[in-house]
């Protein structure tokens, strides 16, 4: 309502602006249709932060304002290349979607805190009774407080084991016997199980006492405890499964935007950079050490699939060793003539990658790929090493442009470098992929340490 209200407004104030120069007659529906459609479409993404929507951080709200604002241009864009609108200003709806992207930023930090406080202020509380241990209790500290704000109200707990060490702060009520006379006392609303009833009975005591009280009963899954590792929720077709890891690009919308990304960003690279920098690169070469032009080598890509990735020879030509080739470049190794030292140190020698991108073997960002060997050997020294295959390689990634990068001598590296892979698996978004970017151009203007 708020974009497209301001859309309203800014339409017909923008007429009276002289050197916007947009016609008059120009149709605003389709691009308010556009717009609702775009802010819509992007809602999907609240699916992913629903239980903390009410208080978003600052930096939450730009990515979420990021999404919105990329549907929304998608789709007028869209429409416009499809109708061949030309009386619509493309400046007017360019400055539109710079104040779109200012309200929205604000709007979805504040409104839903507002909200929040409207509907759950002290008169609408959810006395709230749990089920379970004190150390249960404990790690869904940070879920209760953020509920807390949008009306929970924990009355107590109750507990059949002897309490020890209770640092919540919340009251022990009693064993568990007392479910349905706590509920009468503290006129209950919501009760919670920390864990799932150990025997048919203990469930069937549970659920008759909450039926009787008239509340609403949660049951906390507790399966990472068990397991001893953190796992995923995922439904498929009604169907409930548990995986050991959450991947966004799992979603093929997610999927269409990425590669979107890659070929926004591409297209232009290899047209206007790669082109003209293979003519520099392979004159260097011939100067100071003839040879092929582009290093090709095999590495492993999505699926563990191989694939030929590209880069500009840096070292001098030589017969293929694949003894040789297994060996890590380091500082100062005398394999790299001159300009290559140049080439790796700004990056410039991996800029054949966005052949890949375009071709479809990588990511613009992603887990850097290595070699097919040492795939095999890192694959043996860490367990969740594979993982990194459920993703497009990139030429930059997470690990890369925090410094990690280079030649890996100690297995704290390496792991490491993993764990920046596998969070970038789990957490990917489209934001997190702008970030990276923008932060890896920099390091190719201005190299660090870790580069050579």
């Amino acid at each position: 309502m708020l974009a497209t209200s301001l859309l309203l407004v800014y339409y017909n104030f923008y007429h009276y602006v002289p050197w916007i120069g947009a016609d008059p007659l120009a149709n605003i529906l389709p691009f308010l249709v556009c717009v609702a459609t775009g802010i819509v479409v992007s809602a999907r993404y609240l699916q992913r932060m629903a239980s903390r929507y009410h208080r978003l951080s600052w930096i939450d709200s730009a990515g979420l304002t990021t999404r919105q604002i990329v549907m929304v241009a998608m789709f007028i864009f869209a429409f416009m290349f499809a109708f061949k609108e030309r009386t619509m200003s493309r400046l007017f709806i360019g400055s539109y979607l710079g104040f779109a992207a200012c309200l929205l930023f604000f709007v979805n930090h504040s409104l839903p805190r507002f909200l929040s406080q409207l509907f759950f202020g002290r008169n609408r509380l959810i006395p709230t009774l749990f089920i379970g241990s004190p150390k249960s209790l404990d790690r869904l500290g940070h879920w209760l407080a953020s509920k807390e704000t949008i009306g929970v109200q924990p009355v107590g707990f109750l507990c059949d084991q002897a309490i020890v060490d209770q640092r919540s702060g919340m009251p022990f009520i009693g064993p568990l016997m007392e479910l349905q006379r706590a509920i009468e006392r503290h006129r209950v609303v919501q009760v919670i199980s920390l864990e799932v009833p150990r025997t048919h009975d203990e469930a069937r005591f549970i659920m008759e006492a909450c039926q009787s009280g008239g509340c609403r009963l949660l049951i906390y899954e507790n399966i990472d405890d068990r397991l001893g590792f953190p796992m995923a929720s995922v439904n498929e077709e009604g169907h409930h499964f548990y995986t050991m890891i959450d991947e966004p690009l799992e979603d093929p919308v997610a999927r269409m935007l990425k590669r979107a990304f890659d070929l926004v960003v591409a297209l232009p690279v290899v047209v206007l950079l790669v082109m003209p920098m293979s003519l520099v690169v392979w004159i260097m070469q011939r100067l100071q050490a003839p040879g092929c032009l582009y290093f090709v080598q095999e590495r492993t890509g999505f699926g563990q699939k191989p694939f030929h990735m590209m880069k500009f020879r840096s070292m001098y030509a030589a017969g293929r060793n694949p003894n040789n080739e297994t060996q890590q470049a380091c500082r100062g190794d005398k394999r790299v003539f001159p300009f290559g030292r140049f080439l790796r140190r700004s990056s410039m020698d991996e800029f054949p990658q966005f052949i890949n991108v375009l071709k479809g073997d990588m990511s613009i960002v992603g887990p850097r790929p290595h070699m097919v060997a040492h795939d095999r050997e890192f694959g043996a020294l860490f367990g969740g090493y594979r993982t990194r295959f459920f993703v497009k390689p990139g030429i930059t990634g997470l690990a890369q442009c925090n410094g990690f990068r280079g030649e890996i001598t100690d297995p704290a590296l390496l792991r490491k470098r993993v764990e920046h892979d596998l969070a970038y698996v789990t957490q990917w978004s489209l934001w997190l992929d702008l970030q990276i970017t923008v932060k890896t151009a920099g390091q190719v203007l201005f190299p660090p340490r870790a580069a050579y």
